[in-house]
């Protein structure tokens, strides 16, 4: 007890993780983030301007002096920067909100299709026109689910379409401190929510406008033709992002045995797909004749791997975990461009860093807390492992002890957030990814990029056999 109460004990302890500090500066920014949103009014500007103004001219005050002092001032900046930040975040995303119930004509441009929980085609609209609303009275985006007779549409993102349907306010949370679907919304910019059961018409096509997101539906439509339903809905959301295909029961048996997080194109895709890129790129580059000598086939191919990760990033829409896992794979392969060692822990730092940037509302959602929660176990969890050299089982089984101890630490650290978030815990999470996860690294994620790298020539059909052979 005396050596904890010790001034020594906790400098040494400073000192030895003062490698570790710039990692915990996402931290303090996201508790001031976590701050706002708690708040129950609006922070004053001229506070936070105060305050941070102070924190500043401290921190140049003790430029020189020890760096203990340092760090007491830049720690509560970084939270007040945070709180800052959220606040500027919130205002940046204000838009037009219904104040009443509608019904009417509802026109407006399709941005995104996706499913509802009551399995009905939902319809994303921007650039839209309400009968009787003045331009600054109408939403800037609102959301549509489509009931009844539809006939044969197919929605094709850039369309602009009409139909007649109902509209209503976005709602809050239905118990305190339960899931606040407005604050939701309104950082998605959506001012209304509702659903329609007549046919929709095409005012005008798609034209160059939104490109990638008929991409994404066109390689969806491709892989669903190849592999019908739910086999190839769930092909489209690996690979595409698209998940208007899978139904609700898909979801329910992918949430109750923890492979949900299969769908979310997150570290295990991008892994996926950007090492077996890098793989494909420097043994093409390698096979070339004198390349060894006069080409660096690690860094072209570590190119490559950057720039397939990049477009994946965009054909998906970029949500959280996508975004997150980019930055790692990022960081990971530029260390490799200058010859550098990618630190992991700082990888996830940086990655937490730029979605709290430009999503800070991002924080409060089960898709950052589970994603960096599960990254951040892994990495610690491998760390010691590596460190304390553990081998008590033949080398030849290491492969499989560590995808075991990986599904374990996995759903170990998200299964409180899973708990809070969605009421369910899995029972059958551990058993579930040992069988999937190797599928998905040997089997489901190489033949799903040879198919896309096929598709072009139309040659897709026997690589995507494989892949919904593994999915099966």
């Amino acid at each position: 007890m005396t050596r904890l109460l010790s001034m020594a004990f906790w400098g040494d302890n400073f000192w030895q993780q003062k490698p570790r500090l710039p990692d915990w500066a996402p931290v303090l920014f996201a508790v001031g983030i976590a701050v706002y949103f708690a708040l129950a009014s609006e922070p004053s500007p001229v506070l936070l301007f105060a305050i941070i103004a102070l924190n500043l001219l401290c921190l140049t005050l003790c430029k020189n002096r020890d760096a203990i002092l340092k760090i007491a001032i830049a720690a509560p900046l970084l939270v007040v920067l945070g709180v800052g930040w959220a606040n500027i975040a919130a205002l940046y995303k204000t838009a037009a909100v219904l104040k009443y119930h509608y019904y009417g004509p509802i026109e407006g441009r399709i941005v995104k299709v996706d499913r509802s929980a009551s399995d009905a085609l939902r319809l994303t609209l921007d650039r839209v026109v309400l009968r009787q609303l003045a331009p600054g009275q109408t939403p800037e985006r609102v959301r549509v689910s489509l009931h009844g007779a539809l006939f044969d549409f197919e929605p094709v993102p850039g369309e602009t379409i009409m139909l007649t349907g109902h509209l209503s306010p976005p709602a809050g949370a239905v118990e305190p401190s339960g899931f606040d679907f407005k604050r939701h919304a309104w950082f998605l910019r959506l001012g209304g929510l509702g659903y329609s059961r007549t046919p929709v018409v095409v005012l005008a096509p798609a034209g160059h406008a939104m490109a990638l997101a008929r991409a994404r539906m066109l390689i969806s439509t491709r892989v669903q033709a190849a592999l019908p339903g739910q086999l190839g809905a769930f092909a489209a959301t690996v690979l595409s992002g698209d998940r208007s295909g899978l139904n609700a029961k898909t979801l329910q048996d992918l949430r109750q045995t923890n492979l949900a997080h299969l769908l979310a194109i997150s570290g295990l895709h991008m892994g996926l797909l950007t090492g077996f890129i890098f793989a494909l790129l420097r043994l093409a580059v390698l096979s070339l004749p004198g390349s060894a000598r006069h080409w660096p086939a690690k860094k072209i191919a570590a190119c490559g791997a950057i720039l397939a990760g990049a477009f994946y990033l965009a054909l998906s829409g970029g949500n959280v975990a996508t975004e997150r896992a980019f930055v790692m794979a990022f960081v990971g392969f530029g260390a490799l461009l200058f010859d550098k060692r990618a630190l992991s822990l700082r990888s996830v730092s940086v990655a937490a860093f730029l979605v709290l940037l430009l999503r800070p509302s991002a924080l409060l959602g089960p898709g950052f807390q589970m994603s960096f929660a599960a990254t951040l176990a892994l990495i610690t969890v491998y760390t010691i492992w590596c460190k304390k050299r553990w081998q008590p089982w033949p080398k030849w089984t290491q492969p499989i002890w560590m995808v075991l101890m990986s599904s374990l630490v996995a759903g170990l650290a998200t299964a409180p957030i899973a708990a809070a978030h969605f009421n369910m815990v899995s029972q059958y999470g551990l058993l579930a990814n040992l069988i999937s996860v190797p599928l998905m690294g040997l089997v489901i994620m190489p033949a799903g990029v040879i198919g896309l790298m096929l598709m072009p020539f139309e040659l897709e059909g026997g690589a995507l056999w494989v892949m919904g052979q593994g999915l099966a």
